[in-house]
C-alpha cells in the first residue's frame, strides 16, 4: 500500500473479542497509508423500559465504561504500532452515528466487525455492519471475526 493512499480511516469497535481482527486490520491498513485512526464506539440509547424504571442513568454509565475500555484498546494498540489515533464517542443508534461520524470528518474507508454482538443484541438491533454496508457513502471494509468455542 502506497503511503498517502488514505488520509483518514475510522474502525468502528463495540469490545467484543470478534472485532479485535476488524481493529488490527485498521490499524495495519492506517500504519501502511500513514492514515489517523479514529476508534469510534457508539452508546445504546437506553430503551423505554429502563427509562420507565430509572435505570437510564446506570445503562448509559455502562455502555460509556465499555466504550473507554473498547477505545482504549483501540489506542494502545495503534500507538504502538506507530499510529495516530483519536478515540471517539458518539451516543445514539450505531449505524446511524457511524455512517453521520464518517461523513462529517472526511473518513475515507470504514472498517467493521461482521460479528460483535449476537443473539437477542443482533435480533433486536439488526446488524450494525450490515446497515452500514447498505447505506454509507463512504467505502466500507468488512472483517469476518473469528468465533472462539
Amino acid at each position: 500500500m502506497v503511503e498517502g493512499t488514505y488520509k483518514k480511516i475510522m474502525v468502528a469497535t463495540d469490545g467484543s473479542q470478534l472485532v479485535k481482527k476488524a481493529v488490527n486490520m485498521a490499524i495495519e491498513i492506517s500504519r501502511l497509508s500513514g492514515a489517523k485512526l479514529y476508534a469510534v464506539y457508539v452508546i445504546l440509547p437506553a430503551t423505554h423500559s429502563a427509562r420507565d424504571f430509572g435505570w437510564e442513568k446506570a445503562a448509559t454509565e455502562h455502555f460509556r465504561n465499555e466504550g473507554e475500555r473498547a477505545t482504549l484498546f483501540v489506542k494502545e494498540a495503534a500507538e504502538a504500532a506507530g499510529v495516530e489515533v483519536e478515540p471517539v464517542m458518539l451516543e445514539g443508534h450505531p449505524a446511524d452515528k457511524i455512517m453521520e461520524f464518517a461523513e462529517q470528518n472526511g473518513i475515507e474507508m470504514i472498517v467493521m466487525g461482521t460479528l460483535g454482538k449476537t443473539g437477542l443484541d443482533r435480533f433486536l438491533l439488526g446488524s450494525v455492519a450490515e446497515n452500514v454496508v447498505r447505506h454509507s457513502k463512504i467505502p466500507v471494509l468488512v472483517v469476518r471475526g473469528e468465533v472462539q468455542e
